[in-house]
């Protein structure tokens, strides 16, 4: 990791100055930010407390829930600060801290993604084995391993970033790995291969197992019945869009970092780097508290509860 006595801060560029406007941007991320925590809270509350979500699909819903809480607090608070800032400045430490978020959040979605899933291929073409297959025990090891491994992954990552660099201005809005490593004097070939061999071991692989899930799901769909069918649409249609949504805000990321973008507005190009870690947040407790009709009868009870 780099050496806090070579660097000791980092200067944001991407930001641009945007006069009395700047109040007006610092409502709105706090608006977001908030009604993110109230949704995301509120699913995971509504998920332990009743014993009739103690399934597995809630369980892994509820792992996603939190990643969400978690990736979010990396990126908003921080976002706050900054934007209110006129230097738009951050200490190493916390740029290092930002990037161990902003990276483990990413890889534990898709991991989270392809777990959810595995299980919804197992509910819909073994559903008389679903339950001796999706044991307590195999459930609590694919939460497991869905956060363990990335946290592994990406502190090795974090320790091949080049000991000496030369500047200290990251073209972004938050701090970013690959942007880091484009500021080393050394070289960068072994920091390069490894965050392609840990990318593929996360992100390419969980993209495969769903992909794997949902060709056997739509055999089953197309051979089975009427009702099989109807499960399906109800059960996938808020995971493949979640899937569509993260995956399309990953690769706007990925474009940004590997490619020069320069052509576009600066505006825009703040839009794209930041929505992976925007709207992920904001859509799956939407999606999956309005498609799922547990999780939605269950809300609209305890809000007559509290009305009454």
């Amino acid at each position: 990791m780099a050496n806090s006595s070579e660097v000791l801060f980092f200067f944001l560029t991407a930001y641009i100055d945007s006069g009395v406007l700047v109040y007006l941007y610092f409502t709105v991320v706090l608006f977001l930010y908030i009604l993110i925590i109230v949704s995301n809270v509120l699913l995971i509350t509504v998920i332990c407390v009743n014993r009739s979500l103690h399934e597995p699909m809630y369980l892994f819903l509820c792992s996603l829930f939190v990643n969400e809480l978690y990736g979010s607090s990396g990126l908003f608070p921080f976002l706050l600060v900054q934007i209110l800032s006129h230097l738009h400045s951050v200490a190493a430490p916390f740029c290092f801290l930002q990037i161990f978020i902003v990276h483990t959040y990413r890889a534990i979605e898709f991991l989270n993604l392809a777990v959810m899933s595995y299980d919804r291929y197992l509910a819909i073409c073994y559903p008389l084995q679903y339950n001796a297959r999706m044991t307590p025990k195999r459930i609590t090891v694919l939460i497991a391993v869905s956060w363990l491994y990335p946290f592994m992954v990406v502190s090795f990552s974090m320790s091949l970033i080049p000991v000496v660099l030369c500047r200290n201005q990251i073209n972004k809005v938050y701090c970013d790995m690959h942007s880091l490593v484009k500021l080393a004097c050394s070289d960068t070939v072994m920091s390069n291969i490894y965050g392609l061999i840990a990318t593929f071991s996360t992100i390419f692989i969980s993209l495969l197992l769903i992909l794997y899930s949902y060709t056997k799901i739509l055999v089953v769909c197309f051979s089975g019945s009427k009702q099989t069918r109807q499960k399906a649409v109800n059960t996938c249609t808020p995971h493949l869009a979640s899937i569509l949504n993260f995956s399309c805000g990953g690769s706007f990321e990925v474009s940004q970092s590997r490619f020069d973008m320069s052509f576009l507005p600066n505006v825009l190009r703040i839009f794209l780097s930041l929505y992976f870690l925007t709207a992920q947040p904001l859509f799956n407790p939407m999606m999956y508290g309005l498609k799922m009709s547990k999780i939605r009868n269950i809300c609209k009870s305890l809000i007559t509860n509290v009305k009454h």
